[in-house]
């Protein structure tokens, strides 16, 4: 489709990136540029995405103060619905048809997650948005866009971080000489437990040979960029990409 590299794509985004610089919440201008961007690419790739909730639920947080983790995780689920619908009006906004599936059923606000379903609405042209997470506790929202991009077909996994703008050799935070890596491989990303999204997740896609690129979506343009195969963060697959024209 154009001159984009692949057909489909599961897009994940963390929930803090888009609180913008709020402390906590939604921030209309972040949901917006958000929405733009996967305007740019949707006419030209089937997108799918999935969306975090660390932005309005951080599990882990309750969990260490006393909470049962699986109650803990269940609001958390909920709180990925809550993005969803605010990415889903954004959408809409730019002219796009969006729908959205959550793996909790939830009848009055979107669909069920139905796998051929999904497909479906993405073979027409329509972004879909997979909320609720897995529907399990003790699954983050990491192992959950791994698992619906596998479940879909896609062809890559392209993911959003928070202020993060690829895999580092260490945390570019505590560590002032970690560098950036251009390519990695799903193994040495497991053996070097460089963080870029969890070990459940970065199994699933080795375990399928499914790619995976970690970039910066926050400057503009880099979705349409990574999307286009330019050299943008950091591509975790088996094969070598080509030499950067």
């Amino acid at each position: 489709m154009g001159d984009f590299i692949y057909e489909r794509i599961v897009l994940k985004l963390s929930g803090e990136s888009l609180k913008g610089k709020r402390a906590s919440g939604l921030d209309p201008d972040t949901v917006r540029f958000v929405a733009e961007e996967v305007a740019g690419v949707a006419r030209g790739v089937q997108v799918g995405l999935v969306v975090g909730g660390g932005n309005i639920w951080r599990g882990a947080e309750y969990e260490a103060a006393g909470m049962d983790r699986a109650t803990a995780d269940s609001a958390g689920m909920l709180a990925t619905i809550i993005n969803a619908l605010a990415l889903q009006d954004a959408l809409e906004r730019t002219g796009l048809t969006v729908r959205t599936q959550t793996s909790i059923t939830m009848p009055s606000v979107a669909e069920p997650y139905i796998r051929r379903r999904a497909i479906r609405h993405m073979e027409k042209g329509r972004v879909v948005i997979f909320s609720g997470g897995t529907g399990n506790p003790f699954m983050s929202t990491d192992t959950a866009a791994a698992l619906r991009a596998l479940e879909i077909g896609a062809d890559a996994l392209i993911m959003a971080k928070n202020d993060v703008d690829g895999v580092y050799t260490a945390d570019p935070r505590k560590d002032p000489l970690a560098t950036k890596l251009t390519h990695i491989t799903h193994i040495d990303a497991l053996r070097r437990r460089l963080g870029a999204l969890d070990s459940t997740a970065l199994s699933m896609c080795m375990d399928n040979g499914l790619p995976i690129v970690v970039f910066n979506m926050f400057t503009q343009g880099n979705l349409t960029r990574v999307l286009r195969g330019e050299r943008v963060g950091t591509l975790i697959s088996e094969a070598q990409p080509a030499p950067a024209n």
